[in-house]
Parts: C-alpha cells; structure tokens; sequence
C-alpha cells in the first residue's frame, strides 16, 4: 500500500495506491468524507471501499482532499475538493495509460464530489456512492447522468435521510439508459458501524455483474 504524493491544484496532496499486478487492469477512484468533520482517506468505510477494489483485481487509490492529512491547501467549499479529485484521477491515469475501465466510489460528503467528478470525466464508467448527502447538497447537476451505478443508504441515517436519497433515485431512474442499484441497510446509521461488511458485499457484487455485462458487451461488437 505505497505512500504517493501527487501535484493538486493548491499544493501536494497524500495519497495510498495500490497497482495490480494484473496488465491494463481497471482503476477505482475512493473519495472520503467532509474533511471538516472527521473525514480522511483512513475512514473505515473509505478504507473498506479501497481494499474491496485492491481485492477485486484494481488498480486502487485513495487521497486526503487539500487540507486533510499530510495534503497541502485548505478546505474549499467543495470547488477546490472536485479539482483535488480530478488531479487524483490525472494521476492514475498517467501510470495506467491503457486501463480497461475507471470507477469512482465516495462516501458522504465523497460521494457528492465524486459523482461532480462524473459530470466531468466521460471516461468513467461506474460508480458508487454511499450516503450522499442528498438532502444538503443540490444534485440537479446530474442532467443527463451518464451512466448508472450503485447507490446506497442508511435507514436510520439522519444527516443523509434515506427519503431524500430514494428521491434522487427515483429522479436518476427516469432517465434514459440509467438504472441505479438502490440499496437500503434498514439499521444503518450514517457512519455504517456494524454494515461495513454489507457496504463491501454490495460493492462487489454490482461491480462485478457491471464488469461481467461490459465484457459481454464488448465481446459482442
């Protein structure tokens, strides 16, 4: 699990990068939660989400956000922190120039600025977002989302409500060539502390019946 300090936007930012072993494998991109309240690469969830795509064969980092850990910089409102991403992305993507595909999985305050990220970067291809904080952050931006991918919530979680979460769902459902994997740990509270087992087993369960489809799909071109 290599230490690597990349060139952000606002100074050096901290990160942990495992690279497969396998040729052109796919990348996954993890995004922790709101640096002002606790959040760093080394949250249990993020770290969960981290090892789960390490395990599944990926090329894997996650970072601290500017301001956060040893990373330069200071906390940006949430603009800066979707720059830090996508330097994060460039990053990885100059050492594995022929991946096979690229994912994006945030938690919290992580999954808003990943899923900004996706707006940005057509070359994503799925991702994950647990807990996003539909009900303080406006996600009208996802118009049209391009792509479908795996969402979950807490049902006893009450910084991201799971009704305001199923309503961005049900919004992201409706449009065309999206269909979103809703999925709703009914005990689960906003941190996932007895679920971070259930959070992995979900993962890996729609990332790898994405990857089965996008081969089959590929092979059939």
């Amino acid at each position: 699990m290599p230490e690597v300090m990349f060139a952000g936007p606002d100074g050096r930012l901290e990160g942990r990068y495992h690279h497969s072993s396998e040729p052109n494998a796919p990348l996954a991109l993890v995004l922790h939660p709101h640096p002002l309240h606790g959040g760093t690469m080394n949250n249990r969830i993020t770290y969960a989400m981290y090892r789960s795509f390490e395990k599944m064969g990926f090329s894997v980092m996650r970072y601290n956000s500017r301001g956060v850990g040893r990373s330069q910089g200071r906390y940006d409102g949430g603009i800066g922190e979707i720059s830090d991403a996508a330097a994060a992305l460039d990053w990885m993507q100059a050492v594995n120039p022929n991946a096979g595909a690229l994912w994006i999985a945030g938690y919290s305050f992580g999954a808003f600025v990943g899923m900004q990220l996706l707006m940005r970067r057509p070359e994503i291809t799925g991702w994950i977002s647990v807990a996003p904080p539909a009900a303080h952050y406006d996600f009208g931006f996802l118009a049209p989302c391009p792509c479908g991918g795996l969402m979950i919530a807490g049902g006893k979680d009450d910084l991201a409500p799971e009704p305001a979460i199923h309503k961005l769902v049900d919004k992201l459902n409706t449009q065309k060539n999206v269909q979103v994997d809703y999925r709703i740990f009914p005990e689960a509270d906003h941190i996932f502390a007895k679920q971070a087992d259930q959070v992995v087993e979900a993962l890996e369960d729609h990332v790898t019946t994405k990857m089965v489809r996008r081969t089959m799909a590929l092979a059939a071109d």
